[in-house]
C-alpha cells in the first residue's frame, strides 16, 4: 500500500483504534504477555507518527479499559510501569511531530505516579497543533454514559438546564470526549470483531474496520489499507446515494 493510493482530500478526521493482540503475539513467540505489551508500545509510536505525517487530526487509542483492572495484579502493575516509561520516552516524539497529548477515562483511578506523569506530558504538549493523540485510560463507555446521565440529571434538578433542552450537544458536553469530533474510522486489530465498551456514543456513524493483524505487527501499510478501505465506502448518514450526488 503506497501513500499515493490515499486521497488526502478524504482522510478520516478522527481515527480510533482498539489495540488488540499483544498477549497472543507474545504467546506465539513463547514469551510472557508483558513482552507483547512492550512491542505494542513500539507500534503506538510508529502509527502515531504515521497518522501525523498523513494529516490525521485526531487519533484515539484504547490503552487500558475499566475491565483491564481485573487482570492479574502483576500484569496491571507492569502495564502501569510501561505507561510511565513510554510517556517519558516519547515526549520528544510528540514534540518533534507537533502532537498534543490528551487522555480520557477515570484518570483518578490511575496510580498517582502514572497520573502525574500523564498530566505533565499533557501540559508540556498543550500548545502542539498538528494532531491530538488521545489515550483512553481506565476508560469504559458505559461508565462514561452513566456519569454523563448523572451530571445532566443534577443540572436539571438544580434548574441549570431544562429537560426540554437536552439534545446531542448537551450530552456531548458531558462526555469525556467533549473536545473531540465523532469517530470516522474505528480499527480493531487481532481478528476480534466487537467494540468492547469503547466510545459507544461516539462511533454512531463510524466506519468499522477489523483486521487479523496483531497489534505489535500493525504497520504503516496496514494503516494505509484501513484508510483506503474507509475511502472506498459510501458514508450516507441515513441519506440515500441519490441524495449524496
Amino acid at each position: 500500500m503506497l501513500l499515493p493510493e490515499i486521497n488526502k482530500e478524504r482522510l478520516p478526521r478522527h481515527i480510533a483504534i482498539i489495540m488488540d493482540g499483544n498477549g497472543r503475539w507474545a504467546k506465539q513467540r513463547g514469551k510472557i504477555r508483558v513482552f507483547g505489551h512492550e512491542q505494542g508500545a513500539r507500534s503506538v509510536r510508529e502509527i502515531t507518527e504515521n497518522c501525523a505525517e498523513l494529516g490525521i487530526k485526531h487519533l484515539t487509542l484504547y490503552a487500558f479499559s475499566t475491565e483491564n483492572w481485573k487482570r492479574p495484579k502483576l500484569e496491571v502493575q507492569t502495564l502501569m510501569k510501561l505507561l510511565i516509561s513510554s510517556l517519558r520516552k516519547e515526549i520528544n516524539t510528540l514534540q518533534d511531530n507537533n502532537i498534543r497529548l490528551s487522555a480520557i477515562g477515570n484518570l483518578d483511578a490511575l496510580p498517582a505516579k502514572v497520573k502525574n506523569e500523564l498530566l505533565d506530558v499533557i501540559e508540556r504538549t498543550g500548545a502542539n497543533n498538528q494532531m491530538t493523540l488521545t489515550l483512553a485510560l481506565s476508560y469504559g463507555s458505559r461508565e462514561e454514559i452513566i456519569n454523563m446521565a448523572k451530571a445532566v440529571s443534577a443540572k436539571v434538578k438544580n434548574n441549570i438546564i431544562s429537560s426540554d433542552n437536552i439534545d446531542e450537544y448537551v450530552i456531548n458536553q458531558h462526555l469525556y470526549t467533549r473536545d473531540l469530533p465523532d469517530v470516522d474510522l474505528l480499527i480493531r486489530t487481532s481478528g476480534e470483531q466487537r467494540i468492547s465498551n469503547f466510545l459507544l456514543w461516539q462511533i454512531a456513524y463510524a466506519e468499522l474496520y477489523f483486521t487479523d493483524v496483531l497489534w505489535p505487527d500493525f504497520s504503516k501499510t496496514d494503516l494505509y489499507q484501513a484508510i483506503a478501505d474507509y475511502q472506498s465506502r459510501e458514508r450516507r448518514f441515513g441519506k440515500t446515494s441519490e441524495q449524496l450526488t
